[in-house]
C-alpha cells in the first residue's frame, strides 16, 4: 500500500477537484451533433492530463464516430499483471434545463455533493481513477502495474463504434484483467461489489388490420380491432406469477443457489414501495423482489400505442397497434435465441383478422458474471472495505453494460467492477451529483487495490 499516493491525494484534494470541475464544465453531449466541438475539447483534455501524468503512449483513436482516447503504461515490467480501466467522457443531455437548481456545466458543491452533468456518469468516476494514477507517478515516479486506458466517447449512444474497435485491435487493448467504473453502490457509503450484470434485448411488434381507422359502429363486429389483438398477444406471454409463458425463455438458466441466495439477502434492501409509490412489490413465484431484479430474468411491456389518444371519444377501431419490449437476461440465454422464441410465440398467438409483424433490437448484450470468490474480486472487497471502514456486500444488477459483454466475449478476462456511485446521484436526469465521500474513499480504494495487484 502506498502510504504517499493516499497523502498526496489528500494534500492535493482541492487542487484535484479542479480539475475535475474544467473537465465537468464542457458539455461533451454525445447525442447532438452541437455538440461536436465540446466532444474534441473533451477528448483533448484527456489526452492532455494523460499526458502529463507520464504515460507512455497516448492518442485519439478514431473510430468512424467520437474519437476513443488511448494510452499505456508499460514500465511496470513484462511480470506485473496488465489492466484495460474503460469508461466514458461522453454525457447524456440536460434536458429538461429548467429543473436543474444550478447550471449542468458549472459544478457546484451542495450538501457534501458534487453536482454537474456527467458528476457521476461517468466523468466523477472515470477521473478518479486518472487522480490515482497521477498520485502514484507524482510519489514514486511509477504505477504498481501495466495499464492500458481506454475512454470513449459514445457510451450514451450505444457504444455504437466501440465493438469493432476493440474487436479489430485486439491485441493493442488486450491485458490480463478489466476495470470499469461505471456503476455504483446500493447505498452511499456501502461498499459494493457488482459480480454481475444482466443482458438485454427487446422487440417491437406492429400488429396491422384495416388500411385505416373505421367507424366502430359500422364495422364493430365485423373487423378484428388491432389494439384488442395486441393485447391478446401480450397477455399470452407473462401470467399472474410475473412467469414468462414463452416456450423456451427459462432454458439454460441455473436456479439461485444457496449461497447466492444468502448473498442476495445480506444486501440492504431498496425500499420498492417508499421508492417507486406501489403499494406491494410483485416478483416471480419462489422469489423474492430483490432476487427477481438482480438474478432473474425479465420481461417487460415498455410502451404500448393504438388508436385515439385525445380527449373524449372516437369511436373507431384503429388501424394499427404498436407494442415495445424489452428482457433483462441471465447468464444461460442468449439475446438472439430470446428473440427468436420470442417472435415464434407471437405468431403462434396472433388471432386471425390481422398481420403482425416483429422488429428486432439490433442493440443487444449477454449476462456477466464472474464468481464473488474471485481473487481479483476478493482484492477489490478487501480495499473497499479498508477504505470505506464497512464490509463490503456482493450483488448483481438489473441493468445492462454491453461493454463488459464485448470485453469479455473478445477477450476472454476477468472484469471488475468498481463501482462508486450511490442511488440519489440522479443518473441521466435533472441535478445529477456525486458525493464527496465517494470522491474520496473511492480514490483510496483504487489506490490500495493497485498496490495489492500480484
Amino acid at each position: 500500500m502506498s502510504k504517499q499516493a493516499l497523502q498526496y491525494l489528500s494534500e492535493n484534494r482541492e487542487q484535484l477537484l479542479e480539475k475535475l470541475n474544467t473537465f465537468l464544465s464542457i458539455p461533451s453531449v454525445s447525442t447532438d451533433s452541437v455538440h461536436k466541438k465540446d466532444i474534441k475539447e473533451a477528448a483533448d483534455y484527456l489526452e492532455s492530463y494523460l499526458n502529463d501524468i507520464g504515460f507512455d503512449q497516448v492518442q485519439q483513436q478514431d473510430t468512424g464516430g467520437h474519437p476513443l482516447v488511448y494510452a499505456e503504461y508499460n514500465q511496470a515490467g513484462p511480470d506485473a499483471p496488465t489492466v484495460l480501466f474503460y469508461g466514458h467522457y461522453d454525457v447524456q443531455p440536460v434536458d429538461p434545463i429548467d429543473q436543474w437548481k444550478s447550471d449542468p456545466f458549472k459544478p457546484v458543491i451542495r450538501d457534501g455533493r458534487l453536482y454537474a452533468r456527467g458528476a457521476s456518469d461517468d466523468k466523477g468516476q472515470v477521473f478518479m481513477h486518472l487522480a490515482v494514477f497521477e498520485a502514484y507517478m507524482k510519489t514514486e515516479g511509477k504505477l504498481p502495474l501495466n495499464v492500458k486506458v481506454c475512454i470513449e466517447g459514445e457510451e450514451e449512444i450505444g457504444s455504437e463504434n466501440l465493438y469493432d474497435v476493440l474487436h479489430d485491435k485486439k491485441e493493442q487493448f488486450n491485458a490480463d484483467f478489466a476495470v470499469i467504473s461505471d456503476s455504483g453502490m446500493v447505498a452511499e457509503n456501502q461498499p459494493t461489489i457488482l459480480y454481475g450484470l444482466k443482458g438485454f434485448t427487446g422487440i417491437e411488434i406492429n400488429v396491422t388490420g384495416p388500411d385505416h381507422d373505421l367507424h366502430s359502429g359500422m364495422y364493430g363486429g365485423a373487423v378484428r380491432n388491432p389494439v384488442m389483438a395486441l393485447n391478446h398477444i401480450l397477455a399470452s406471454m407473462k401470467n399472474e406469477d410475473e412467469e414468462v409463458t414463452v416456450e423456451g425463455f427459462y432454458d439454460g438458466v441455473e436456479p439461485l443457489s444457496t449461497d447466492e441466495r444468502d448473498l442476495i439477502k445480506n444486501v440492504q434492501g431498496e425500499n420498492y414501495e417508499k421508492a417507486t409509490g406501489v403499494k406491494e412489490t410483485v416478483s416471480e413465484k419462489g422469489y423474492t423482489a430483490k432476487e427477481h431484479t438482480m438474478a432473474r430474468p425479465t420481461f417487460e411491456i415498455n410502451g404500448m400505442y393504438g388508436g385515439y389518444q385525445g380527449e373524449g371519444t372516437k369511436t373507431i377501431i384503429p388501424s394499427t397497434a404498436t407494442a415495445k419490449i424489452t428482457c433483462r437476461l441471465v447468464p444461460g440465454q442468449d439475446p438472439e435465441k430470446i428473440q427468436e422464441l420470442l417472435e415464434n410465440h407471437i405468431h403462434k398467438a396472433a388471432p386471425s383478422g390481422v398481420t403482425v409483424d416483429v422488429t428486432k433490437e439490433k442493440l443487444s448484450a449477454k449476462a456477466y458474471k464472474v464468481e464473488p470468490d474471485h481473487p481479483l474480486i476478493k482484492k477489490a472487497a478487501e480495499s473497499y472495505t479498508k477504505a470505506f471502514g464497512k464490509e463490503t456486500v456482493y450483488v448483481r444488477m438489473g441493468g445492462s453494460i454491453p461493454v463488459v459483454e464485448w470485453i469479455e466475449d473478445i477477450y476472454n478476462i476477468p472484469i471488475v467492477l468498481l463501482g462508486f456511485g450511490t442511488p440519489d446521484d440522479r443518473l441521466h436526469s435533472p441535478n445529477e451529483s456525486f458525493p464527496l465521500d465517494s470522491f474520496d474513499k473511492g480514490m483510496e480504494t483504487l489506490a490500495r487495490y493497485w498496490a495489492d495487484i500480484k
